[in-house]
């Protein structure tokens, strides 16, 4: 007997984004309908105004919790969230409300992955500013997976995924000074496991892993910095005695080009971001990693400025959807 679909939630984002039009996209992309059952989550006024705008008519049934979906039925399932009851949705709008709404969104998903209700969660791009203004602390959805899943924030990390290249990120969303002064060996290491951890769950039996360094020139032996001699080289001498396959470290900028690696360790944001979007714009996955819950979103933003102009395509958050399906268990903690 053939598995049952995946039961995938997908969070709406910024409703004054693009995050609501791809998710409907998506969810109504025949692709979708055969390799799972999505489950929106939002406020159903800021679907029923991307809809508009997009000129679609689907029929959206809405669920007042994760338990109570009807699966089997047909035509768009959303769980309904009330976040818009007072002032709607101001499309391409830097709004507080909208930044509250985006991060309730996935919380909730977070939630019903957690409670058993779904298998997974993707969610749409959000806005920072937007959250900012809301006053959440937020560093991305890493950080807020793992707060919500009872880690510490550091403890989730970024992967981004396209074609047959994955990139885990030591640090995301913080200042680049902050990020110098993480790149410590218990951290290289911690992230050099739990990227090791979770390649098998991707259907890599024996993955191989490659490691950045911070300096130019992985540091030129000290010339240019010492980041590599006194914290990421013992860190990667260390997961070797532990008997994962890794090397470095490696020049970031001719790292990528390195073959035979399943994924590529960079010590922050720019470092793994730049390679993917010029190589993959608008089609990168981003999954959560060394979690107890299966999550991914997309590598692009919220794109207020073409938010309501039927102009966004759901090709990242399908892709996002596709690597969730193909993962076969969840990446433990």
């Amino acid at each position: 007997m053939a598995p049952a679909p995946r039961r995938i939630a997908i969070a709406l984002g910024d409703p004054a984004g693009i995050g609501p039009e791809i998710a409907l996209k998506a969810a109504l992309d025949p692709r979708v309908a055969r390799m799972c059952r999505p489950l929106l989550v939002g406020d159903p006024r800021a679907l029923a105004l991307h809809a508009k705008t997009c000129g679609l008519t689907p029929r959206i049934s809405l669920f007042r919790d994760a338990a109570s979906v009807a699966w089997d039925e047909d035509g768009i399932k959303l769980l309904a969230l009330d976040q818009f009851a007072e002032s709607p949705p101001v499309l391409g709008a830097v709004r507080a409300a909208h930044g509250r709404a985006a991060v309730e969104a996935a919380r909730v998903a977070i939630e019903a992955a957690l409670a058993g209700h779904v298998d997974a969660v993707v969610a749409a791009p959000h806005t920072e500013i937007a959250i900012k203004e809301a006053g959440i602390a937020f560093d991305g959805y890493p950080g807020l997976v793992a707060a919500a899943t009872g880690l510490a924030r550091g403890d989730a990390y970024l992967m981004l995924c396209f074609d047959a290249t994955r990139i885990v990120h030591l640090t995301l969303h913080c200042p680049l000074a902050e990020a110098v002064r993480q790149v410590t060996r218990p951290r290289v290491l911690r992230v050099i496991e739990k990227t090791h951890e979770a390649l098998p769950h991707m259907g890599i039996a024996a993955p191989r892993i490659a490691v950045a360094g911070l300096n130019p020139h992985a540091g030129e032996n000290g010339l240019f910095g010492n980041e590599e001699i006194d914290e990421i080289a013992p860190a990667i001498a260390a997961a070797r005695e532990r008997g994962i396959r890794v090397e470095g470290p490696f020049g970031a900028d001719t790292m990528l080009h390195r073959p035979g690696f399943d994924a590529f360790i960079v010590m922050y944001h720019d470092q793994g971001h730049i390679a993917a979007k010029l190589v993959a714009e608008n089609r990168t996955a981003a999954l959560t990693i060394g979690t107890p819950v299966l999550f991914a979103s997309v590598a692009h933003g919220s794109a207020l400025d073409i938010a309501g102009q039927n102009r966004a395509s759901p090709a990242a958050l399908i892709e996002a959807l596709e690597r969730l399906v193909g993962a076969r268990l969840h990446a433990a903690a």
